[in-house]
């Protein structure tokens, strides 16, 4: 049995746990896997930190070269985080012949082209399952378990940080702004949580899913995002009122020639196994031509859940060396070379819409409302109209209430342009706050 050699770039949370795996669990993945794995070599800019994991010295690399060019490593582990150092470090170590596993989406999600192309030049192997929702094995799913499927749509919660804050939000009526400090006290969201706030990190994930889904790669530029800073506690209790909880859903949908990918808050039926995932869990829903629909759920983030991934990688791309195998050894549902994913156009979405308008309290308000509805073919399903919540320090405006209308599918270009129209007329005191909401309501 030849011994695979393993090098890390990068110990940080999750480096150090793929470390402890490789090292205290290599007799059962020999017993499991019938391949003998060894973790040669390790690099980090700093030696000098507190490790969770610390190394012996001599699996310390003093510089990057040493794992570049020590010609018996066969598989890099990228574990470094950000874009333009470890791109050059994975095509370097491309060029030289070695696989790579690496659980960095932002690389893949915005680079991925690229490096997957190299990769097939040189017959080599990426693996990348830690990349999207920690140790929930989705990537695997989607490469293998339905690769006699034809994906429709992916959809689901991809970041554990925004899901604890909407969680406390619902759960125990917090503010945006109390259930995020409380979730850094937690050490659930970083000291800088914007990439998770923002929306971007699902985004890197989901993006990712529809390439895998789909079969073709995407301009990540053209993905449309929106994240859950302007979330108010008052939308989610009357999005509640209305049967609905609120998460921040990532989503990926084939439309024939088209291929519709955004991160949003979006409202679910509180009946939906997406609306029952709380805290910092993950879930992902997959629907094939031929299984329906399947959900993964687990813990989408930390040091061993995610090291669990790579090292899963590790294992698959190890079997296919001692087989002698390179990309001929990977089971893929992708045809990475050639295909290009087309966008859908954000004003060409269509789905369903809850707004909530802060109008004036006087009589005829919705009427005017609905009547610029319907002149855009809006039709409503739902209103809550609330009594007197909101005032203004000003004498010249009348006590406001919140107006909330629920719409029936619609489509976004309407949905704006009606916005346009009833903020010119001044039928709303503030600008509408605007949620998307996915019941599977047919269009």
């Amino acid at each position: 049995m030849r011994t695979v050699n393993v090098g890390i770039v990068g110990y940080g949370t999750v480096g150090n746990g793929v470390a402890k795996i490789l090292l205290e669990q290599s007799d059962l993945i020999k017993q499991k896997s019938n391949c003998q794995i060894n973790l040669k070599k390790v690099y980090t800019r700093n030696w000098d930190k507190k490790f969770l994991y610390p190394l012996p010295d001599n699996l310390k690399a003093k510089n990057l070269e040493e794992l570049l060019e020590d010609p018996e490593i066969d598989i890099m582990v990228e574990v470094v985080g950000g874009i333009e150092f470890p791109y050059r470090f994975i095509t370097q170590a491309l060029e030289r012949g070695k696989h790579i596993v690496t659980a960095n989406k932002a690389l893949l999600a915005e680079k991925g082209k690229n490096i997957f192309q190299l990769a097939q030049d040189k017959n080599l192997r990426i693996g990348f399952e830690g990349a999207v929702a920690g140790g929930i094995p989705v990537i695997r799913a989607l490469r293998e378990g339905l690769v006699a499927n034809s994906i429709s749509k992916v959809y689901g919660i991809l970041n554990g940080t925004t899901n604890y804050i909407l969680t406390s939000m619902e759960k125990e009526g917090k503010s945006f702004k109390q259930a995020l400090n409380e979730a850094q006290e937690k050490g659930y969201a970083e000291a800088d949580p914007t990439l998770d706030i923002n929306g971007i990190d699902a985004a890197h994930k989901i993006s990712i899913l529809a390439s895998l889904s789909f079969g073709g790669f995407l301009d990540f530029n053209q993905v449309y995002v929106e994240g859950i800073e302007s979330i108010d506690s008052l939308d989610i209790e009357l999005g509640r009122e209305l049967g609905y909880t609120l998460k921040l859903l990532a989503i990926a949908k084939s439309h024939e020639e088209e291929v519709e990918v955004r991160v949003n808050p979006t409202f679910l039926p509180s009946d939906h196994p997406l609306s029952k995932v709380d805290g910092v869990f993950n879930a992902v829903m997959v629907e094939g031509s031929n299984v329906g629909e399947v959900m993964f759920y687990g813990k989408g983030a930390g040091s061993l859940p995610t090291a669990s991934a790579v090292v899963s990688d590790v294992v698959s791309i190890a079997k296919s060396i001692q087989l002698d195998m390179g990309q001929e050894g990977e089971i893929t549902s992708i045809n990475w070379k050639h295909k290009e994913l087309n966008l859908t156009k954000v004003k060409d979405f269509y789905t369903r819409y809850y707004i909530r308008f802060t109008v004036p309290d006087v009589t005829g308000i919705l009427a005017k409302i609905a009547s610029v509805f319907a002149s855009y073919r809006i039709s409503i399903a739902a209103v809550i109209q609330k009594e007197k919540v909101i005032k203004l320090h000003r004498e010249d405006i009348q006590n406001l209430v919140p107006l909330v209308i629920l719409t029936h599918t619609a489509s976004e270009n309407s949905v704006q342009q009606s916005i346009k129209d009833i903020v010119k007329q001044k039928l709303s005191i503030k600008r509408p706050v605007i949620i998307r909401v996915e019941d599977e309501e047919e269009y």
